[in-house]
């Protein structure tokens, strides 16, 4: 059998026992083994189980040569570790046919090997660009939240207070405030398209015609005769927008946004809706009702037209801008939050101020979806009006 083998191409080591073998096998680890069934000592069964026991990184390849032919006796050897039998006398043909079939699954072995080895190594360089990426989103999401230098404010006679919770890393949602002069101030929220960077991006650049630290470059923001900053109308402030997307940004995404002017002093609030949620007004006795003209996003259509609408906060009165992540949140069987159900739970924390009423929202609105995570981003801007001076002498 031996010098068939060799004649065949094969390098072959012989052992006059099982436990021989194993001592061979544990110094050169063979691809295929040939024993005999019956043997003094340690038989074929045995040495097949400690040969499966021995540490190796490749597939070993056993066959056992018996006399035995009963389906019994060929079970327990399947169970013991053997791969295929040959029935002594041993036939050259068949022994060859055996062996070539066993090349077969020791090919199919490597080539497993090799491609879970390419398999294992680019999964650890996707781990590693996982990583970077997770780690260059983290520090995009601080800089997101950076855009909103003061998440409160308290301009005396008003407070306003930021929420923006990104429902992943990074988000499109944006919220923000800035004075105007010592009389009025603006508040605004946008709402990118999408989710992820290139709506980060984008809030990014808004953020920054919008600048509560750069007037100059405030797009809602003009100079009169005597140089001094006086606000747009929010209409023309959008309109404006509306054209820089479509001529100036190239970008697919579009936006919703309400931009707000509150008089300090009186109370008079004008603001514009671009598709936006409508805004609602909480009255100091909990009465909430939605204002707002609804509009076309910013971003889609060159001869959108926005338009304009006034109201005026009494002292205790709150004006609530909110995302679609807080309207259309869902619970856990997919009903989406009624506009009654989100007058009731403001009305509910109304005894909270500037930011303490926002987190109180928030805690309501994990409990209504039964997470702490939502779906889309959530932001809104809350403006709690107390009244200037002429209101109090009203009152």
């Amino acid at each position: 059998m031996t010098a068939s083998l060799q004649r065949w191409g094969y390098q072959t080591v012989e052992a006059e026992s099982a436990e021989e073998a194993l001592e061979k096998c544990s110094e050169e680890m063979p691809d295929m083994v040939l024993s005999d069934w019956m043997m003094p000592g340690m038989d074929g069964l045995d040495f097949c189980q400690a040969f499966r026991k021995l540490p190796r990184q490749s597939y070993g390849y056993f066959i056992l040569l018996t006399s035995k032919s009963e389906k019994e006796a060929v079970a327990k050897g399947l169970d013991c570790g053997a791969d295929d039998f040959l029935t002594k006398p041993v036939n050259a043909s068949e022994l060859r046919a055996r062996l070539n079939a066993g090349d077969r699954v020791l090919q199919m072995e490597r080539e497993l090997t090799e491609k879970n080895a390419l398999i294992s190594q680019t999964l650890k360089k996707l781990q590693c660009l996982y990583d970077d990426i997770e780690r260059d989103l983290i520090e995009a999401k601080k800089l997101q939240q950076s855009l909103m230098r003061e998440k409160t404010r308290d301009f005396g006679t008003a407070t306003v207070s930021l929420l923006l919770r990104s429902s992943s890393h990074v988000g499109g949602d944006l919220v923000g405030f800035f004075p105007i002069n010592d009389a009025k101030m603006g508040v605004y929220a946008i709402d990118v398209s999408g989710h992820g960077i290139s709506s980060a991006l984008l809030t990014a650049r808004l953020a920054g015609h919008l600048s509560s630290t750069v007037p100059e470059q405030n797009v809602a923001l003009t100079k009169d005769e005597n140089g001094n900053f006086v606000p747009l109308p929010p209409t023309e402030v959008i309109t404006k927008l509306n054209r820089m997307v479509l001529t100036e940004m190239e970008t697919e995404h579009y936006f919703t946004m309400l931009l707000a002017e509150l008089d300090l002093e009186t109370g008079k609030v004008s603001l514009a809706q671009a598709g936006h949620p409508y805004p609602i007004v909480l009255r100091a006795d909990g009465r909430c009702s939605e204002i707002g003209v609804g509009g076309m996003p910013v971003g889609l259509l060159e001869d959108a037209r926005f338009e304009q609408c006034e109201l005026t906060l009494n002292p205790g009165d709150r004006l609530i801008i909110q995302s679609d992540g807080i309207t259309e949140c869902t619970d856990s069987k997919g009903n989406m939050l009624e506009a009654h159900e989100l007058h009731r739970n403001l009305s509910a924390v109304r005894e909270f101020e500037g930011p303490q009423f926002l987190d109180a929202l928030v805690q309501r609105l994990s409990e209504f979806t039964g997470s702490d995570q939502f779906d889309d981003d959530v932001s809104a801007v809350l403006l709690d009006y107390r009244g200037g001076q002429n209101c109090a002498r009203k009152c």
